[in-house]
C-alpha cells in the first residue's frame, strides 16, 4: 500500500495531521491510545497490515493527537473536551458525517466522550484495552496511583529518548512484539518521532488526569469492548456501564500494541469486521450528553423595584444582549429565558465553565451580579428541548450559587481535568428534587 497523502484539518488555533486510508460505505476513525506519527507508522509492516485490515469494512481515518506526531505542539496539556472537538474536525475536513469510532487505551475516554456528546454522528464503539480513569479511586484499582504517576513522569521527563528507556519500555507493553529486532528498533524511533520529552510529560500528565467514568451510561451507540486477559477487570468496568455492550476477550494476546502480534491480532480484527458487518441502521439518537448551564441575575427584585419598570426593562434588554452575545461565543445554546434568567445547553463543559465566567465578568459593567451553575449529563431531546434529571439538577446548583460564583458538579470537575480551571471544594449538598449528595466545585 503507498502512504496516503498527510492533510491537516483546523481545530481552533491547531493544526491537526490526518490521512485517509481506502473507500467505502462506512467511515472508521482509529484513535490511537498512546503518542504517534503518522508517517513513522508506514514504516512498520506489521502496523500497515493492521490498517488495511480495519479498512476492509470502511475509510480509515487516522490522525496525530495535538502534541505528538505531525499535528502542532501544543503549550499547556489538552483537555479531553478538546481532542474530542480534534476528532470531530478531522471528520469534517473529510466530509464524514457519521462513523465507527475505534479506540485503543486511553484514546478510548475520547472516543466514549465523543459518543456520549454527537450520537448522532457516532455509528458504533469499538474500544480495545479501554481506561476510563487514569488515577487509582476505590471504585477503579486497576490504574496507577498517585506516586506511581510520579516515578512515571519523572522517568519520562529525564530519560524520553534514551535507547534504553525506551527499549525497557518496549518490553513492558509489548513483549511479543519487543522479541523482534527490527520490530525494536522501529519502536525506539517511532517514540522519538512521535514527541519530544516536554510533549511525552504533556501526554502522559492527561492520561492520568482524564476521567469519563460519569459518561459511560450516556453512550447509546452499539459497543463492543476487545481486550487481552490482563485487562479483563478494568474493560469489564467499562462494559458494563455501556448499555448493551458487547465484551470478547482475545485469548492469547498479551501486548499492548495489539498489531505487534500478527496471529492475535488477526482475531481481534475479525472481530471488528464482525461487529461493522453486523450494524444494522439506528433510529436516530433521542439522548445526548449535554452541559447545562443556568444564571440568574443575583438581587433582581430588589433592583427592579429601584430602578422602575421602564428603567429595569432597559437594563434587562442589555443583559440579554451580553449574555447572548457570550453564548455566540462559546457555542452555548439558548434554550429558555425566564425573566432575568437563562437556560442554556453546550457540547463541552471547558466552554461552558468559560462561557459563565464571561457572562459574570461582563454584566458587571452594567452594576449587575449574576450566579450560575453548571452540571454535565445525559438528556433527552424532544422538539428541540432538552430534558431529563441533569436539567433540574443544574438549575439546583445554580440556586446554591453565591454572588458572582460558577459553581459546578463534580461531573464537570472532573471532565475538564488538565485545563487549568481551578475550582474550591465547596463540600457535599444535597439538591432539593434531586436523588443523592452532591459534591460541588466554585471556579476560582
Amino acid at each position: 500500500m503507498d502512504v496516503p497523502d498527510v492533510s491537516y484539518a483546523r481545530s481552533g488555533e491547531v493544526a491537526i495531521a490526518y490521512q485517509v486510508v481506502g473507500e467505502g460505505p462506512i467511515d472508521i476513525v482509529f484513535v490511537r491510545g498512546t503518542l504517534a506519527d503518522l508517517l513513522a507508522g508506514w514504516d512498520m509492516p506489521l502496523f500497515v497490515k493492521h490498517v488495511e485490515g480495519m479498512a476492509e469494512s470502511g475509510r480509515v481515518l487516522l490522525f496525530d493527537k495535538r502534541g505528538s506526531g505531525l499535528s502542532d505542539p501544543v503549550r499547556q496539556v489538552p483537555t479531553l473536551e478538546t481532542r474530542m472537538d480534534d476528532l470531530r474536525a478531522v471528520m469534517d475536513a473529510v466530509d464524514s458525517e457519521r462513523a465507527v469510532l475505534w479506540a485503543a487505551q486511553e484514546g478510548s475516554r475520547i472516543a466514549l466522550l465523543f459518543a456520549a456528546t454527537y450520537p448522532e454522528r457516532t455509528s458504533a464503539v469499538i474500544l480495545y484495552d479501554p481506561t476510563a480513569r487514569g488515577l487509582w479511586a476505590p471504585d477503579y484499582p486497576w490504574a496507577a496511583t498517585d506516586e506511581e504517576w510520579r516515578h512515571e513522569l519523572r522517568e519520562i521527563r529525564d530519560r524520553w529518548g534514551d535507547r534504553r528507556y525506551l527499549v525497557e519500555r518496549a518490553h513492558r507493553l509489548s513483549p511479543f512484539g519487543a522479541q523482534n529486532e527490527e520490530w525494536l528498533e522501529w519502536f525506539v524511533w517511532y517514540q522519538r518521532r512521535s514527541a519530544s520529552p516536554a510533549e511525552a510529560v504533556a501526554f502522559h500528565r492527561m492520561s492520568m488526569e482524564g476521567d469519563v467514568r460519569e459518561v459511560l451510561p450516556s453512550v447509546r451507540a452499539p459497543t463492543l469492548v476487545l481486550h487481552r486477559a490482563e485487562a479483563r477487570d478494568e474493560a469489564a468496568f467499562v462494559a458494563d456501564r455501556v448499555s448493551g455492550a458487547k465484551r470478547v476477550e482475545v485469548e492469547g494476546l498479551h501486548d499492548w500494541f495489539s498489531w505487534a502480534d500478527p496471529e492475535h491480532n488477526a482475531v481481534l480484527l475479525r472481530e471488528t469486521r464482525q461487529f461493522i458487518d453486523g450494524l444494522a441502521g439506528t433510529p436516530a439518537p433521542d439522548r445526548v450528553l449535554a452541559t447545562i448551564m443556568f444564571t440568574d441575575i443575583v438581587g433582581s427584585t430588589e433592583r427592579a423595584a429601584e430602578l422602575g419598570d421602564a428603567a429595569w426593562s432597559e437594563l434587562l434588554a442589555r443583559h440579554h444582549t451580553l449574555v447572548r452575545g457570550e453564548l455566540v461565543r462559546f457555542r452555548g445554546e439558548e434554550l429558555d429565558t425566564s425573566g432575568d434568567g437563562f437556560f442554556a445547553a453546550f457540547d463541552g463543559p471547558g466552554r461552558a465553565i468559560e462561557c459563565a465566567a464571561a457572562i459574570r465578568d461582563a454584566v458587571r459593567s452594567l452594576g449587575l451580579e449574576v450566579r450560575a451553575g453548571l452540571h454535565t449529563g445525559e438528556c433527552e431531546r424532544v422538539d428541540g428541548k432538552l430534558g431529563g434529571i441533569a436539567v433540574p439538577t443544574g438549575a439546583r446548583i445554580a440556586a446554591l450559587a453565591e454572588p458572582g460564583e460558577v459553581l459546578v458538579s463534580s461531573t464537570v470537575k472532573d471532565l475538564v481535568a488538565g485545563s487549568g480551571i481551578e475550582f474550591e471544594d465547596r463540600g457535599t449538598r444535597e439538591l432539593k428534587g434531586v436523588p443523592g449528595d452532591w459534591r460541588l466545585y466554585a471556579v476560582t
